[in-house]
C-alpha cells in the first residue's frame, strides 16, 4: 500500500517536473553561468584556477540549490493540494519524499554531471572531477534536506523567498567545508573517503528524518 502510494507520488513528480521545465532549469543556467564567469574573472592562472575549482564549483552548487528550493511547497499550498493531502489523510511524509527525491534528481543530479565540466574550464584532473562529482553525490542531499525545512518553515510568509537562504546557508555551510576538504584531501594524494562517507551518512539520515519534519510544519501551517 505504502509502496504503490510512494510510486504514484513519484510519477505525479516526474510529470510536474517535465511540465515546469523553466523553474527547474533556470537554477542549473545560473550554475553554468557561474562556473563559466568564474575562471575569465580569475584569470589565466592554471595553478590558481585549480585551486579554486572545487570551491568555486560547490559555491556554484549551493546557490543552485538555494535557489531553486524557494517553491517547493509554495505551489501546493496556493493551489490547494496541500489541503487536499492534509483533508484526505494522505501519508504526508511519503510525498514529501517523493518530492525531494524528485527535486534532487532535475537538481543536484544534474549539477553533478555538470560539475565535470570543470576538467575544460578549470583544467582540472578527470580524477579529482570525478571525486568532486561524488563529493556532490553525497553531500547535496542534506543541503537539499536543510533547505526543505527552511522553505517549510517560510511558506506563509510574504518574503519567504529572502529568508529560506538566510535560514539556510548558515547550516550548509558545514556541508560545503566538509565536502571541498574531502575534494582538497584527494588532490594532495591523502584518503578523503572518511570525509566523503560522513556526508553520506549525513544525507541520508537526513533524508530519511526530514519528510516527517517537514510534513508536521505543513499541517501547521495548513492548520493556521
Amino acid at each position: 500500500m505504502m509502496k504503490s502510494a510512494f510510486l504514484a507520488m513519484m510519477a505525479r513528480e516526474w510529470q510536474i517536473k517535465r511540465q515546469g521545465a523553466v523553474q527547474w532549469l533556470f537554477p542549473l543556467v545560473l550554475f553554468l553561468l557561474i562556473i563559466t564567469l568564474f575562471p575569465l574573472a580569475i584569470g589565466s592562472e592554471p595553478a590558481l584556477l585549480l585551486r579554486l575549482a572545487s570551491s568555486a564549483v560547490w559555491i556554484a552548487t549551493l546557490i543552485a540549490l538555494v535557489i531553486g528550493v524557494d517553491d517547493l511547497f509554495r505551489d501546493d499550498m496556493a493551489n490547494g493540494v496541500l489541503a487536499q493531502l492534509v483533508v484526505s489523510r494522505a501519508p504526508l511524509p511519503v510525498w514529501v519524499l517523493a518530492r525531494l527525491i524528485m527535486h534532487w534528481v532535475f537538481s543536484a543530479g544534474c549539477v553533478a554531471v555538470l560539475s565535470l565540466l570543470a576538467v575544460p574550464l578549470f583544467d582540472m584532473p578527470v580524477k579529482d572531477a570525478v571525486i568532486l562529482m561524488v563529493s556532490i553525490v553525497a553531500g547535496s542531499p542534506l543541503m537539499l534536506a536543510l533547505s526543505a525545512i527552511a522553505s517549510s518553515l517560510t511558506l506563509t510568509l510574504k518574503n519567504g523567498a529572502v529568508l529560506v537562504p538566510l535560514i539556510a546557508l548558515p547550516m550548509q555551510l558545514p556541508v560545503l567545508i566538509f565536502a571541498t576538504g574531502a575534494v582538497d584531501l584527494y588532490a594532495t594524494g591523502l584518503n578523503g573517503l572518511p570525509t566523503l562517507a560522513l556526508l553520506g551518512a549525513g544525507s541520508i539520515i537526513a533524508m530519511l528524518i526530514t519528510p516527517f519534519v517537514v510534513a508536521s510544519v505543513l499541517k501547521m501551517v495548513w492548520s493556521d
